[in-house]
């Protein structure tokens, strides 16, 4: 995006410019706007390094090819003198934990209980964007979760907010529960003052993880974050991560809603950014009688489509073998039968958690035909193993 005009170049600056950036960015629905520079975040490199070779970005090989562009915005887009940094708050309007007082329903994240947030935030991005290029001209590239770009230290550089111990951005205004999005111009802006660390000797986020993702403070293993396991990950989510998971299908918010400055957070006012009725503790026998026609129909426009109807069901179904509820046995018994290997193999898993050991092979004989992949062979055989140690303890 390119300014055209000559009246670009004799644009006001400076503290003028940056209260009609305010002013336009709270009436597109902004929570915050804040500025840095390119050069902010010189810790970012070996930071991401340390990250990458310890191996917590998982199956995120993303990550690793797009390293030098990520840990330095100078290597993304040369040209770039400034970057804007906005929140758009998504809040929730109740607990957002009221999933795990019921077994039965699932737990979907906060952030994905409507719209996509990169299709709300990314046009109201660029209508700043074009505002800012009609006052000072030159160039700008806008970023949502899109790119190859390190908000949180750019945002914490900017003065938004903290990464606090659980990595994620906290704010003494807006608690954690925003989006960032970020401009990036070759505009020459005055940066604000970073944001020091206000998390002191608290530790509630990292106690309340259910998965014990955070090796220390301040540091992720996705590899062991739910968040990662049901959205990320493609494949079979390790055993050991199942039952902790209990009836979080998609993503987790335990971390989020254990900080104590979301005292100050406020539900969202975007109407797209506000949860639908039917994705705030759904019940999980509906869920799994979803084809992929139904799955689609039913999160268009959602972030969840993203992650197809297979993984979305193996999520399901292992909410289902932690719900204890038998009536979800005939559902997932079509499903161990299911063409996806990953979805027959955690359909084993979650009848192995509800049924009588003495009816699982008796099952396994009876959908032998649908026995065709390793995975579910595996599947079947921890199953029954499991089972005879049950019966003897």
């Amino acid at each position: 995006m390119t300014a055209a005009t000559p009246e670009a170049a004799s644009a006001p600056t400076g503290r003028k410019l940056r209260a009609a950036l305010d002013a336009k960015a709270q009436a597109l629905g902004f929570s915050s706007l804040a500025v840095t520079r390119p050069d902010a975040i010189p810790q970012a490199p070996a930071r991401l390094r340390h990250f990458l070779d310890a191996g917590f970005h998982g199956s995120m090989a993303w990550m690793a090819e797009t390293e030098a562009r990520r840990a330095d915005p100078r290597v993304l887009w040369p040209e770039v003198r400034s970057i804007l940094i906005l929140t758009m708050n998504y809040g929730p309007d109740r607990d957002p934990l009221t999933h795990l007082a019921d077994p039965t329903v699932a737990g979907i994240s906060v952030y994905a209980r409507h719209r996509d947030y990169h299709d709300v935030i990314k046009g109201k991005l660029k209508e700043l964007a074009s505002f800012l290029v009609s006052r000072s001209g030159g160039d700008v590239k806008v970023f949502v979760d899109t790119a190859p770009v390190m908000e949180k230290p750019l945002a914490a550089a900017a003065g938004t907010g903290w990464q606090g111990k659980h990595t994620n951005l906290v704010s003494r205004q807006l608690g954690s529960w925003f989006f960032l999005g970020s401009i990036f111009t070759t505009a020459e802006l005055e940066p604000d003052t970073p944001e020091t660390d206000h998390c002191g000797s608290c530790k509630a986020c990292l106690t309340a993880c259910p998965t014990d993702a955070f090796p220390e403070a301040y540091r992720l293993d996705a590899r062991r974050c739910l968040s990662y396991l049901t959205i990320e990950h493609a494949g079979p989510i390790p055993h050991e991560f199942r039952q902790p998971m209990g009836n979080r299908i998609y993503g987790c918010d335990d971390c989020l809603a254990a900080c104590p400055w979301n005292k100050f957070a406020q539900a969202a006012q975007e109407a797209k950014l506000q949860a639908r009725a039917d994705l705030v503790d759904p019940p999980l026998a509906g869920l799994l009688k979803l084809d992929d026609a139904a799955f689609r129909q039913m999160f268009s426009g959602s972030p969840i489509k993203r992650i197809g109807r297979d993984r979305f069901l193996r999520n399901c179904l292992i909410a289902a073998g932690n719900s204890g509820d038998g009536s979800l046995i005939p559902d997932i018994l079509r499903l161990a039968g299911d063409a996806a290997p990953v979805v027959r193999g955690v359909a084993v898993w979650a009848l192995g958690r509800l049924l009588p050991a003495a009816e699982l092979d008796m099952v396994r004989q009876r959908l032998a035909s649908a026995e065709t992949d390793d995975g579910v062979r595996a599947e079947w055989r921890a199953t029954l193993t499991g089972a005879q140690e049950d019966i003897r303890h």
